[in-house]
This record gives C-alpha cells, structure tokens and sequence, in this order.
C-alpha cells in the first residue's frame, strides 16, 4: 500500500513539474537571453527518473 501511494506521489509531482515547466518558458526563454538558466529541467528529469524506478 505505501508503495502505491509514494508511485502515485511521484506521478503527481512529476506532472506538476511539466506542467509548471511549461508555464515558466517565457520566463526561461528571456533569462536565457540575459544570460542565465532556469533549472527547470534537472527537477523533471529527477523526478521522472524516480518515477520510472518505482514502476
């Protein structure tokens, strides 16, 4: 049972992760142009890995 619902924590915060990714990208596109990176994608990617590790 706690297996279940740490999988389906990860789920949730792994699509909540994409999903604020997704809402961050004009902020992303313009502190690119000045000349630093969000680092968005290294919390999706963690968190997909864990993710794909309980599955």
């Amino acid at each position: 049972m706690p297996t279940r619902i740490y999988r389906a924590t990860l789920f949730a915060l792994y699509q909540l992760s994409v999903a604020a990714s997704i809402l961050l990208l004009p902020l992303a596109i313009a502190t690119r142009q000045v000349g630093f990176t969000l680092p968005a994608h290294r919390v999706v990617s963690r968190l997909e890995q864990a993710y794909d590790m309980t599955t």
